[in-house]
């Protein structure tokens, strides 16, 4: 039976919920071009059922931040996920601040060695920073999902070297994250 896979593409094309901007990139339009790619090699594996929170570019969730964040969740819980992977960039006021950090509702957990896996093959995919699991359950995406969830931050778009590779080379992110999957499930 497949793995069912929710690709949670962080933040709206417009307001609300949009993300953070940086070096001239839209968080928005970065996490959706590697969920996008992301989702092409599970679905490319027989072994990963998937579904985006955003089919296309202009796909718009919610009218509020509250609301877009409930869309998400209650989409991946109604659909019956087996697992939740949330995409986002991270900002600093620091722009020399790099590399990817997943965040989790809780350590230890299943939630946690997933994050581990990804993070070890944004590593590898990209040469940038493990900045390690960071528990945060105060976020809705973590503590409201029905299955194991992860957000990952796969870079800094605040960081001109990461927001550069993240918006030129996507599908160099969707293939470290893809292959942190792969690890996990041992495929």
């Amino acid at each position: 039976m497949a793995i069912k896979i929710y690709i949670d593409q962080g933040h709206n094309p417009r307001s609300p919920n949009t993300g953070a901007e940086g070096n001239g990139y839209a968080e928005q339009d970065i996490t959706y071009e590697v969920g996008r790619s992301l989702a092409t090699l599970l679905r490319n594996n027989g072994n990963f059922e998937v579904r985006v929170s955003r089919p296309t570019p202009e796909t718009q969730l919610g009218t509020s931040n509250a609301s877009s964040l409930r869309a998400r969740v209650d989409d991946a819980n109604s659909w019956g996920a087996d697992y939740f992977i949330s995409i986002h960039t991270n900002a600093s006021s620091s722009s020399s601040a790099s590399g990817s950090e997943a965040l989790v509702y809780t350590t230890p957990s299943t939630s946690a060695n997933l994050g581990e896996d990804i993070l070890i093959g944004l590593n590898e995919a990209t040469g940038l920073p493990n900045r390690g699991i960071k528990v945060r359950p105060g976020l809705y995406v973590l503590r409201k999902t029905t299955m194991p969830a992860v957000l990952i931050e796969i870079g800094f778009i605040s960081n001109p070297y990461d927001a550069n590779l993240m918006a030129n080379n996507p599908q160099l992110f969707a293939r470290g994250i893809y292959n942190g999957i792969l690890d996990f499930f041992d495929l």
